[in-house]
């Protein structure tokens, strides 16, 4: 079998500038922490949970307030985010904990709403306890 010279050094030099363009796709860009640039500008339209969401009175409809996000939770197989509010209580005595879906809040206007919400209704929702 002939081997044609040529042939076999356009050979390697491909599987060189494969391996190398290989090895940079997986070199994470500086100052993006593995999320794609386009993604960046995606990202800085969300919610913050530092800035927007932590502490933040939740109101209704109708404008009442019915509870203070309190906290934040992710699942351990990260599909869902919830929040925990607190209504209720003053200085922390007699407040009751719940736990509401993240996708059931809207933010307006910079006011954390949740729509269809009373103050009544979230005090029967079931309390929220975190586990030892």
């Amino acid at each position: 079998m002939r081997i044609n010279f040529q042939n076999f050094i356009v050979a390697i030099v491909m599987a060189i500038f494969m391996l190398v363009g290989a090895a940079f796709a997986q070199t994470p860009v500086v100052g993006t922490v593995g999320v794609p640039v386009e993604q960046i500008s995606v990202l800085a339209k969300g919610w913050s949970i530092k800035k927007d969401i932590m502490s933040k009175d939740v109101f209704n409809d109708a404008n009442e307030k019915v509870g203070v996000i309190e906290d934040i939770i992710v699942t351990p197989d990260k599909s869902m985010s919830y929040a925990i509010v607190s209504t209720g209580g003053f200085l922390g005595m007699a407040k009751h904990d719940v736990v509401i879906p993240v996708n059931q809040f809207k933010v307006v206007a910079k006011r954390v709403m949740l729509p269809g919400a009373t103050k009544e209704a979230v005090k029967a929702m079931p309390e929220f306890k975190y586990a030892d």
